[in-house]
Order: structure tokens, then sequence, then C-alpha cells
């Protein structure tokens, strides 16, 4: 959106926040007569109102709007603090946001302490609300409004890259996916594109490995929870890191980067969905003693979009619909839960033969490649 220099409202500062404080009322109004229950999430059961999207919609405006943004805004007695905000599309011009004191998850000063708003778009006009501030989001920034119309703060849109896309597998690494081919793999399918689909079992069986995973979630604005986005990497088919659109979420035991149904992760590090996301996980099995006893569960750790997520986490059990625990190994599964969720660049490092630093980031001196959707 370009703005006129010659606009009278832009040499008019007070004239400018009073039209976006009209404009606010106006689309509060908007909000409450098409929508008054907008807190309620949609049902989408209604397999006929499924909407898919496994690249970017270039004309959706409910996309265009949802992502993260940050910036600084005036909280108190013109104190200035980082804010982050991220904004998710639920369906039908409707909206939820998180936002986070100290800046994004994951970031230095975060914290983990966030706002609540909810909103509706207006042909591209989307406002929202819920805390003691409101926001009027444009797609490439937000303008942060207080509760007598003044601008509190502006935050701008930004596209986050884990630092752990395209890393490199080690010479000592198991390739098991590199767009290739799938001989790693006892079932498994590809895209037309190259791209490993859902629902692929790996042929190697290891005990104690790292592994390395990217993955990208669709874009489903109509779904909710457990039909948004889901896979799942199922460890020895046992112990499964879940898989999930859960962007802008408070992270529960069955969202992304969850020990499924056991523990939720520490931080939510999600990206909005059609970006590329890593796991870079760490997994040590159980021991077992001769009579088949266990001797000693197994344990995690999971660094989601290059953040640690889970901290060497025990594992006492298998998690949900994990087989029952046993000392025979059995494969790593990537599951099939419907859903098109994609994976590339999958390898791993058998710690019975090789150990070594991990996660592997790529060199400090070069900047991570760009991301490819």
């Amino acid at each position: 959106m370009q703005l006129n220099p010659a606009c009278p409202l832009l040499k008019n500062p007070r004239m400018f926040l009073l039209s976006w404080r009209v404009a606010w009322i106006a689309a509060s109004v908007v909000l409450v007569l098409e929508n008054p229950l907008l807190a309620q999430r949609h049902d989408a059961s209604n397999a006929a109102e499924q909407v898919v999207w496994t690249n970017p919609p270039e004309d959706d405006p409910d996309f265009q709007l949802m992502g993260e943004y940050v910036g600084e805004v005036t909280r108190s007695e013109d104190a200035r603090e980082k804010l982050g905000l991220q904004i998710r599309a639920i369906g039908h011009r409707r909206f939820e946001a998180l936002a986070y004191p100290g800046g994004l998850p994951g970031e230095e000063g975060f914290r983990n302490e966030p706002a609540s708003l909810t909103g509706q778009r207006s042909e591209r006009f989307l406002v929202l609300g819920g805390a003691e501030f409101a926001i009027l989001v444009h797609p490439r920034h937000c303008l942060v409004i207080g509760q007598q119309g003044e601008q509190l703060g502006r935050l701008e849109r930004v596209r986050r890259v884990s630092p752990t896309l395209h890393a490199p597998p080690p010479p000592h690494a198991t390739v098991l996916f590199d767009g290739s081919g799938t001989e790693q793999f006892t079932v498994a399918k590809m895209t037309a594109d190259g791209l490993l689909l859902a629902g692929a079992d790996v042929k190697p069986m290891f005990q104690d490995f790292n592994m390395h995973v990217e993955f990208r979630v669709p874009f489903m604005p109509l779904a909710d929870g457990q039909a948004r986005g889901n896979s799942g990497c199922y460890l020895q088919s046992r112990y499964e890191v879940q898989i999930l659109d859960s962007f802008a979420l408070i992270p529960q035991f069955n969202d992304c980067s969850s020990l499924y149904r056991f523990k939720a992760p520490d931080v939510n590090m999600c990206f909005p969905p059609l970006q590329w996301q890593t796991y870079d996980i760490v997994f040590t099995a159980p021991r077992w003693a001769a009579d088949g006893s266990k001797l000693r569960n197994a344990r995690i750790t999971v660094w989601h979009n290059g953040v640690k997520t889970q901290d060497d986490v025990e594992l006492p059990n298998k998690t949900g619909a994990g087989k029952p625990e046993e000392p025979t190994l059995l494969p790593i599964r990537l599951q099939d839960h419907g859903n098109p969720v994609v994976y590339r660049n999958i390898w791993i490092i058998d710690r019975g033969l090789h150990v070594g630093e991990f996660p592997v980031y790529p060199p400090t001196e070069e900047p991570p490649a760009p991301p490819v959707d």
C-alpha cells in the first residue's frame, strides 16, 4: 500500500490517528454484527468446507495477513518494550493472535506471557482486540493503538528461518531422504517435485541416534486441532514427536513439538503453515535385561527450528498410539494422518557407530541458504 504524502491525514498526525480510531470502531461493529461468537472456533467437521493449500495462495487475503510481526511499543510511563505478534487465520475472515512481551518465541528477551487477541477481516482491513490495546493489521506491518486512540508502536512483518534449515549431513550420517529416491524406506511416496509424503517407514532400524528432518505443514484455515496439518515422527514406531499446525497457539501436550499426549513443548516454536521447519532430535533407547524387564527408560531432546523444546525428557512408556515397548527394534515412521504434510533433507547419525556435535548448524561464516517454498 502506497500512501500519498499530500494526503491531509499525513500532514495532521492527530487527524491521522483519529481516522484509525474511527476505522477501529467501525471494524469492531462489523465484528459484532457479523460474528457475535468470534471466540468460538469454527466446526470444520463438514468435509465439503475443507480448504487445503499445499503452496502459498497468491490471492487469499487471510493468508496474506497471517504471520509474525515484531517491533517496539510504549507500554507505561513512556517506557519502550519489544513486542512480538503471531497471527493465525481460522477461516471465514476470522483470526486469533498472541502478543508476546519481549519479542517472538525463541528470541532473546522473550517472555512466555502472551496476551490473546481475536479479530475479523473486513475487505483487507483487520483489527485485533481483547487486550489493553488494539492492533490494526496490514500485510507488511501492524499499528498498536492504545485505549485513547494513541499509537503505541509499529510492528514490522518478519519471516524467520530455522538455523538448521538445509543443514548438510555429516560424512558419517546415513542419508534417509535427499529427494533422489525412496530406497531407504519400506513404504514411501514422493511428490512430483521431489518431496517425501507423510506415511513413510524407514528401512534401517536404529537404537540410539541423532536425526535431522525438515517438514512443511499445509495451510488448512477451516480445520482445527488435530485435523490441521497433522503428522508425526514416530521414533522406533513407539514415541511420537508430534507434527501439527500449532502456529500462534499456547502449546498443549498434543501440539507440534510435543511428546504426544505426554508432555507439551517448553516453548511453541512453530512457524506459520507452508514455511519449512526443522526438527533436530537426540534419542536414546530404553535398555532391557535378558529376562525382558526394563532397566532404563528412553530419553529424548528436541530442537524445533533451532530452539530446544524438549530437554532430555525421560519417557516411561510409549506415547499415544505408539507400538508397545519391548526389547526389539522397530522402524522410524513418518505418520500419515490424512493431511498433505511433506518432508525433505532427512538424515540420521547412528550413535552406536559414531558420535559428534548436534544439531549441525550451517557454517557461521556463511549465511543460511534461503528458504525454498
